[in-house]
């Protein structure tokens, strides 16, 4: 029989909610080890290619568990949109899909839960936060705003913009200079829009 990994090669990973065979890869364990840890019972498989041990410490925000771990099944993914206005708290649908950024040339197998977007710009806006423990790479408020006009329609643009202006954290506030930048980036003229709702 062929020789298998001990676990605790990647016993550091066992303690997070999830972790990807690229995470296991990385501390020298084949996906084929992976395999044989689930088929015996050491860990659980979650999704394509995202695993948890048994004992693992679930998200402590259990709301956007299923989006962390379809972060982690799309490779190098943002997440954008109505998911990103969701987690801003700057809409009121909830998504039926995981709205999820990939580079336009990059190649994804899709899923039911999980609604791809293809952009040429990922980097603008892109940065991370922490979701249940859980580190989570997403397009900023202001990003995500600009994007709601540019792919979502005015409608649901407005409202989030209105929201957004509306906030009293200062952590949450928009940044009306760096908006601006954004859309000038991404070729869309917002000064309209802004005009009507800060007027």
């Amino acid at each position: 029989m062929k020789h298998r990994a001990p676990i605790h090669q990647i016993a550091t990973l066992l303690t997070a909610p999830t972790f990807t065979a690229r995470d296991a890869a990385r501390l020298g364990v084949p996906a084929a080890n992976i395999a044989y840890y689930v088929k015996r019972g050491d860990l659980e498989r979650v999704a394509h290619g995202v695993y948890r041990a048994p004992t693992a410490p679930s998200s402590t925000d259990f709301r956007w568990e299923d989006l962390v771990t379809a972060t982690r099944v799309v490779k190098d993914g943002v997440v954008c949109l109505i998911s990103a206005l969701a987690l801003y708290e700057l809409t009121e649908e909830i998504p039926r899909q995981h709205w999820i950024a990939i580079r336009s040339t990059t190649r994804h197998r899709g899923g039911p839960m999980i609604r791809v977007v293809r952009m040429c710009n990922l980097t603008l806006g892109k940065t991370q936060i922490d979701v249940g423990g859980m580190p989570l790479t997403i397009f900023d408020r202001e990003r995500t705003i600009v994007d709601a006009f540019r792919r979502l329609g005015p409608e649901v643009a407005i409202k989030a913009l209105r929201a957004a202006l509306a906030a009293k954290d200062k952590k949450s506030r928009l940044d009306l200079l760096k908006l601006r930048i954004y859309a000038r980036e991404l070729r869309f003229y917002i000064d309209p829009y802004l005009l009507a709702v800060t007027t």
